[in-house]
């Protein structure tokens, strides 16, 4: 039976990818993924490299495929409900059948290496979305902020400051989440300003 899987894969390490990720993917006919995530599978099957450019594109086709009768599956990196592929391929209105595999999401990850319980903190994501300013009426009630910048951190903590937050909070910085150079590091708001993480990175403002 036709049906389009929308797969979430984790982080980025094959360590955190779920079993029924796993079997989900080898059961389809048709998988589309960045590379970076078509690389997590050993699979025989037809592929489809996703990119920026022909991202909505290949949305497209894949809604055209499963009705054409084929299972297909697109790999969604994390979770695909945050920032992920989900929102996008509704968005669509697609008139097939679709089933989400959730992911453990980079947000959820640094989370856990930081020891910060859910129900205790915001989480906002700025994820190709530009700088979000309700971000200020969040940012001094009490609760550790978790964000998927939008960039760059360095971007986020120029915002902040410029709109009145204290330069010297402290901000944790969890880059490369479950690869081999993962860095986490604590430090002051002002000092991001002058570091150069790269965008596969979560920020947390205490």
């Amino acid at each position: 039976m036709s049906k389009l899987y929308i797969v979430g894969i984790g982080p980025g390490s094959k360590e955190y990818l779920t079993q029924i990720a796993v079997s989900t993917v080898s059961s389809v006919d048709v998988v589309i993924g960045s590379k970076r995530a078509l690389d997590l599978f050993d699979i025989e099957v037809q592929k489809f490299e996703l990119n920026a450019k022909n991202m909505k594109d290949m949305m497209k086709q894949s809604i055209t495929m499963v009705q054409d009768g084929k299972k297909v599956a697109i790999l969604s990196t994390g979770d695909p409900g945050f920032s992920g592929i989900l929102k996008p391929i509704l968005g669509l209105n697609p008139d097939i059948d679709i089933e989400v595999i959730p992911g453990i999401s980079s947000v959820q990850l640094c989370a856990a290496k930081l020891k910060i319980p859910w129900d205790e903190s915001d989480i906002v994501t700025m994820h190709g979305k530009g700088i979000n300013k309700g971000i200020m009426d969040l940012i001094d009630n009490g609760k550790p902020t978790i964000i998927l910048p939008n960039f760059k951190p360095s971007e986020l903590a120029d915002f902040l400051i410029e709109n009145g937050v204290n330069e010297g909070r402290k901000v944790a910085i969890c880059e490369k989440l479950s690869y081999d150079d993962e860095k986490i590091v604590e430090m002051s708001l002002k000092d991001i300003l002058s570091e150069d993480f790269s965008y596969m990175c979560v920020m947390v403002v205490y």
